[in-house]
Formats: C-alpha cells, sequence, structure tokens
C-alpha cells in the first residue's frame, strides 16, 4: 500500500486518513466525515465535505496533516454559531461559537465575498494558520490564504483572527446581528484564546458559502492538484 501512495505522490502521512481503496485525491474518509458530521449535526454537510474535501487534497499535493480544521459557515446569519472547530486525530468537536464577517459582506447574512484590499468583506476557501502575536486587537492570529483569487491576499489585507468587542449575542437584541469587521473572522473575547490556541502553527480554516464562481472554480474544491502542489510549495506547506 505504501509503495502505491509513493506512486501516486502522496506523503505516508495521508495513510491514515484512507479507509477505502477506491480513495481518490481530494476525496475525505468517510469515517472522517461520517465522525464530524456526527459530532455536529447543525453544520450543513456540504459545507463540511467541502472543507474536508479542500483540506484532503491540500495534504495529498505536499501540505502538512493538521491537527484542527475550523470550518465558518457563512450561509448562517451572524446571530448562529457559525463557527466550528474540529479535532482531526480525536475526530470531536472542540468548539462552536459566534464569528463575524466583514461589513460590506452584509448584515445579519452575508452574501458577498472579497479578495480586494480595502474591500471590507470576508473572503471564501481555504487557509493555512500561521503565527500568533500580539496587534491592535490583542492576542491575534495571522493566516495565509491557499485560493488564488479567492482568499491569497489574506496576508497583505491583515485578515486575521482576533477577539472583538462586538461579537456579542446582546448586539443581536438591539439590531438584529452581531457587530462586523473589516473582513476578519472575529470572534468572542471570551473564547479568543482558545480558538487561536487551537488553530495557531499551522491548521486549517475553511470559509463556506454557495458561491457558484466559487465552487466552480476553487482548486481545492475541484483538486486540481497540479496547481495546488505548487500553491502549497510557495506558502511552505
Amino acid at each position: 500500500m505504501l509503495i502505491f501512495l509513493r506512486r501516486l505522490g502522496l506523503a505516508a502521512t495521508t495513510l491514515g486518513a484512507i479507509c477505502s481503496p477506491a480513495f481518490a485525491v481530494g476525496t475525505p474518509s468517510p469515517m472522517m466525515f461520517n465522525s464530524l458530521a456526527h459530532a455536529a449535526p447543525e453544520l450543513n454537510p456540504q459545507a463540511l465535505k467541502s472543507a474536508l474535501s479542500a483540506m484532503q487534497c491540500a495534504v495529498n499535493s505536499g501540505a502538512r496533516q493538521a491537527r484542527h480544521l475550523a470550518v465558518i459557515d457563512y450561509s448562517q446569519p451572524s446571530t448562529a454559531r457559525r463557527l466550528w472547530i474540529f479535532d482531526l486525530r480525536k475526530k470531536t468537536l472542540v468548539l462552536r461559537d459566534l464569528v463575524a464577517h466583514g461589513q460590506k459582506s452584509g448584515e445579519n447574512f452575508a452574501t458577498q465575498f472579497s479578495n480586494r484590499l480595502g474591500s471590507y468583506q470576508s473572503s471564501l476557501g481555504l487557509f493555512r494558520t500561521q503565527e500568533s502575536y500580539e496587534g491592535s486587537h490583542g492576542y491575534s492570529l495571522r493566516m495565509d490564504g491557499l485560493e488564488p483569487g479567492f482568499n491569497d491576499r489574506a496576508r497583505d489585507r491583515d485578515i486575521v483572527i482576533h477577539a472583538a468587542d462586538y461579537v456579542n449575542p446582546l448586539w443581536s437584541q438591539r439590531q438584529g446581528r452581531i457587530g462586523r469587521s473589516q473582513g476578519c473572522p472575529a470572534v468572542r473575547p471570551q473564547v479568543a484564546r482558545q480558538v487561536i490556541d487551537k488553530l495557531k502553527d499551522g491548521q486549517f480554516m475553511f470559509s463556506w458559502y454557495p458561491d457558484q464562481r466559487w465552487l466552480k472554480s476553487s482548486a481545492y474544491l475541484n483538486c486540481q492538484p497540479r496547481q495546488v502542489a505548487s500553491i502549497v510549495s510557495a506558502k511552505g506547506g
């Protein structure tokens, strides 16, 4: 089996994720999907499947395995706990909580997404988390977007995970939504350190919405190994 994997150009670390001889590049393990879906029954199954497929495509193309995966389902309103963080080794849900979207992405529902500087919109697709740091928002986490044209300017845009007082359910009682960011997936101050410590140093984050252009064009959702491999190499795995 290991020789077969090497001929396909797959890292040996992907072996544990494979549970079927029919496993294909970019196809998530049914066992993993079923376990996480059971742990998070209110997460859109298509969002979870897309997140696992994109992550598996990256790993099969040379990216390092991750311990944790965060999924944001932007098809849900900001008043819903639409951020899920999973432990991939234990196949369990670590945290579910609120997360903000960009000011120009929409009111209670995010419907518009952008990769442009100054757009104040959220971005879709697969991200790789990087270093934590102390900034203007306190303890924060930088990320690299992996999807050309959709989120690969995240670092240039200072799209980071940080705490924000406006991520507060009390806001929804006054104005029908929580507060909005300048494009960052901001979280409640009460959970920010936990979120960042679980996700820092090379974990995956995936932002989902049924945007047709992204669904059709994403190198990860459609798993284009050559293109993905070059991105992974440029981002350092």
